[in-house]
């Protein structure tokens, strides 16, 4: 089963049916810009970020309000995410509740 669309095999595997990037800063190759199943997307920007030992929690201002979102420390690093940075959230879920006043 591919791990990326146009990608057979293992990360790198030579067989790749698209053209890998480099990433220049640290010499790793990676697959093309994938894209994603998901359609809840909100473009936001980022408005404050705290880090932790393994884990970063960053704080996106949407339209209507803000998104909150735990990722690890070492995907902020490698997208170099920084306050003021715009960014998209994605939302991924089975279930969604709803809440009325």
């Amino acid at each position: 089963m591919p791990i990326f669309e146009g990608v057979r095999g293992r990360l790198g595997d030579a067989r790749s049916t698209a053209s890998p990037r480099l990433d220049t800063t640290v010499g790793r190759m990676y697959p093309p810009r994938m894209t994603l199943s998901a359609r809840n997307k909100l473009k936001g920007k980022i408005e404050e970020i705290q880090f932790g030992g393994v884990m970063a929690h960053v704080v996106v201002r949407v339209d209507g309000g803000l998104i909150e979102s735990v990722i690890t420390k070492r995907s902020a690093d490698e997208m170099k995410l920084k306050v003021g940075d715009k960014v998209k959230a994605v939302i991924k879920s089975t279930e969604v509740m709803l809440e009325k006043d």
